[in-house]
């Protein structure tokens, strides 16, 4: 069907030279990350470019590392819509729970409030039973989605703008590979 998509068996090995080796460390991983994930994933970009000097070995280092800040990016932003949503759970909670509290039962009130939402975070059951109440008040998925996006609007245009500029860093990066190949390159009319 699309014959440029190469599956992982297609993939050819295409190691980093030993004399290059200094210029591509090891990369900072947050806990979680796998550096064979990273290697994996470094491992296909050499392939797919196939470098063939020193420059495009450089491009083509710089182009895995911005393709994983993309994954990272990409994995923190949908642990911080868990997170948030989260506190939305806990936001139509306090709606539904905390209307005519005493204000002398408020701090006691709140607390069980966020220990409903960390539950519906940690336990299925609870979970469902919450979900059921706030579906009964009105608050469905995409009122909780809704608040999630509300909450969240601020990081998220910050995980955007991460994205984007990492995204438009490697496309740059790969168009400095296509001006190497074809003699468009600085480096090329100088010799």
């Amino acid at each position: 069907m699309n014959d440029l998509f190469q599956t992982t068996r297609e993939l050819t090995a295409t190691a980093l030279p030993v004399e290059l080796e200094a210029l591509a460390p090891p990369p900072l991983l947050l806990p979680g990350e796998q550096l064979e994930h990273y290697q994996a994933l470094q491992q296909a970009i050499f392939a797919d470019l196939a470098p063939r000097s020193a420059i495009e070995w450089l491009l083509a280092i710089d182009i895995a590392e911005l393709s994983w800040d993309i994954q990272r990016y990409r994995m923190l932003r949908h642990k911080l819509l868990e997170t948030y949503r989260q506190t939305a759970v806990e936001a139509a909670l306090r709606r539904i729970d905390m209307v005519g509290i005493d204000p002398e039962f408020e701090a006691e009130a709140e607390t069980y409030t966020l220990q409903n939402a960390l539950s519906w975070r940690c336990d299925p059951v609870a979970a469902s039973e919450i979900e059921a109440r706030l579906a009964a008040y009105g608050f469905d998925q995409r009122a909780i989605t809704t608040e999630v996006y509300v909450q969240a609007r601020e990081v998220l245009v910050l995980f955007e703008g991460l994205l984007n500029a990492a995204q438009t860093k490697r496309m740059l990066l790969l168009r400095e590979i296509r001006n190497q190949r074809f003699g468009a390159g600085p480096l090329r009319r100088l010799r």
